[in-house]
């Protein structure tokens, strides 16, 4: 039990105010806010699924600075669902989808009486004063219940499943608090509110639902899961995973830089994330230090898919993202593919061990292109001849010249500090 009052202890229920973060090319954004979870919350093992579109179809499948779309990425709650055939040591089995192993019962009580917090009635109160319901093709569009999925239904939620506890964070459509189930076995999770008309007044109802259609069927240790969602009149309610150790962006700030070992194992958990959301055929678009989360044993999670995409033709030409984030293809106004992302992560592994992004120009957003559109890379000395050798082989000018993430996974400076066995804590 000691230890697993310890970890309990390292919650982050901070209160403080998030840090400063850079502004988006395109606004679609939700603030960040605190992730608080632990593995006592929803399992990696649950499943959602959300409508019967062609995104969620192909995009189905397993895997052992506030932004253009960052959303407040909440948490979620267990989803106990319809069975489902797996194969496990290629035996087919029944499993329930969504469904997770039960915890052992001292991990049940402390979820059962862990203080989530005082409610403030902030969902009610609000709802009394804010938004409206919407109607038509928007009304459609936002209908969104993973209940009623053709493909993988969970069970039905509400908010009267959920004892509500303290407030989370306020994002631009609606608030984040921290909940529990009320049916065994009483996860500890955080509820995210959307307010639908908000959203059509926003213009991004299509991009809603793309996200949650994209997330829903990601299923990978280093991507924050959404187990479940469901709606009223004119609300949207997410179900997420928890990140115990909440925003990575907080920690960075705070520390000013990571030391190279705890650099080199966040780019490799995020490096195996970006090749698992390709061979789904996702593009992530926003790869940044806002849009991660770290959890419990201070492991990676991607944490918001607000300007991902599913792109089998793998051909885009969206600008969005993130100004420092960019790659030249998109500065220039070309076409892109799932290579922007090989370029966000050279740009990440830069930010990590120097403290900001290589291409930031104080003179302005036209100075910061131009030296995006040249590759205007200037490395400092302290950064060591390995990690040197990973940003510039990851920031070409040419995609097809960056380093696959196969080869990430394989660089000296990955391997040397990747661990062989046992906790995944990265920060050390």
């Amino acid at each position: 039990m000691s230890g697993l009052t310890r970890q309990l202890s390292n919650l982050d229920l901070s209160k403080d105010k998030a840090a400063p973060s850079r502004q988006p090319i395109l606004q679609k954004k939700t603030p960040s806010i605190p992730k608080l979870a632990s593995k006592y919350a929803a399992g990696s093992g649950a499943s959602a699924a959300a409508g019967t579109s062609t995104v969620a179809k192909t995009v189905a499948g397993g895997h052992s600075r506030t932004n253009s779309a960052a959303t407040a990425a909440s948490t979620v709650s267990t989803v106990f669902s319809k069975p489902q055939h797996s194969r496990t040591n290629s035996t087919a089995t029944t499993v329930p989808a969504g469904s997770m192993r039960a915890p052992p019962p001292s991990v049940r009580a402390l979820q059962a009486t862990m203080d989530i917090g005082q409610y403030d009635g902030g969902f009610e109160i609000e709802n009394e004063k804010r938004g409206s319901a919407v109607f038509g093709e928007a009304a459609a569009l936002l209908a969104l219940d993973s209940s009623r999925s053709a493909t993988r239904p969970t069970r039905d939620w509400n908010l009267n499943i959920f004892e509500i506890g303290r407030p989370l964070g306020k994002g631009k459509f609606g608030r984040v608090y921290m909940v529990r189930t009320k049916c065994e076995p009483q996860y500890i999770l955080a509820l995210k509110c959307l307010y639908k008309s908000e959203i059509v007044e926003s213009k991004v109802e299509k991009q809603i639902r793309r996200e949650i259609e994209i997330q829903q069927n990601l299923r990978h240790p280093h991507i924050l899961r959404l187990y479940g969602y469901f709606h009223d009149e004119k609300r949207i309610f997410l179900m997420l995973e928890f990140a115990g150790k909440g925003e990575l962006y907080k920690q960075l700030n705070k520390a000013g830089s990571f030391s190279e070992k705890r650099s080199s194992r966040y780019i490799d958990q995020m490096a195996d994330a970006l090749s698992y959301l390709h061979s789904k055929h996702v593009i992530h678009r926003d790869i940044k230090p806002e849009n991660l989360l770290l959890g419990i044993k201070g492991e990676l999670k991607i944490g918001d898919f607000g300007w991902s995409v599913h792109a089998p033709g793998n051909r885009r030409k969206t600008l969005c993202g993130t100004l420092d984030y960019l790659p030249p293809e998109m500065v220039l106004g070309k076409e892109h593919n799932e290579k922007v992302d090989y370029w966000a992560l050279g740009v990440l592994t830069f930010e990590f061990l120097c403290g900001m992004p290589p291409f930031e120009d104080m003179a302005g957003h036209n100075a910061t292109y131009k030296r995006i559109a040249k590759v205007d890379l200037k490395i400092p000395s302290k950064v060591s001849v390995a990690a040197k050798d990973l940003i510039q082989r990851l920031l070409q000018f040419e995609p097809e010249k960056r380093l696959p993430l196969s080869d990430v996974l394989q660089h000296p400076w990955i391997t040397m500090y990747r661990k062989r066995t046992g906790s995944t804590n990265t920060n050390t």
